[in-house]
């Protein structure tokens, strides 16, 4: 089954779900702030993206966090960060169940579902 992870009122999230409903692909939505996730799985997206591509570090959420907080950090500290304030994520995450998909583009999803 695929999952889009996100946040129900993140207007690139709507993008995406609007995308994939329009095309009529399954998938199930996990909206990071009501659902919770597991900080296994921020870990495993680290270690398979990488920090670039899964932090918004150019957000408003990123931002507000102190610089303190932010600096010096390794895998550890970023998952722990991410369950402390998953809206620092960039958003959605396309899981493919053999990959992920960050973020949203019309011509990235019509490469993955043609």
């Amino acid at each position: 089954m695929i999952t889009l992870y996100g946040i129900r009122n993140c207007d690139t999230v709507r993008k995406a779900r609007r995308w994939l409903d329009a095309r009529g692909v399954e998938y199930q939505f996990h909206d990071f702030r009501a659902d919770g996730t597991d900080p296994e799985r921020f870990r495993a997206w680290l270690a398979e993206v990488g920090e670039d591509r899964l932090i918004n570090r150019r957000g408003p959420s990123w931002r507000k966090i102190p610089e303190a907080e932010r600096t010096g950090l390794d895998a550890a500290g970023l998952v722990r960060l991410m369950a402390a304030n998953p809206t620092i994520i960039k958003r959605p995450v396309l899981d493919l169940g053999e990959r992920r998909e960050v973020g949203f583009s019309a011509d990235a999803y019509g490469r993955l579902f043609p």
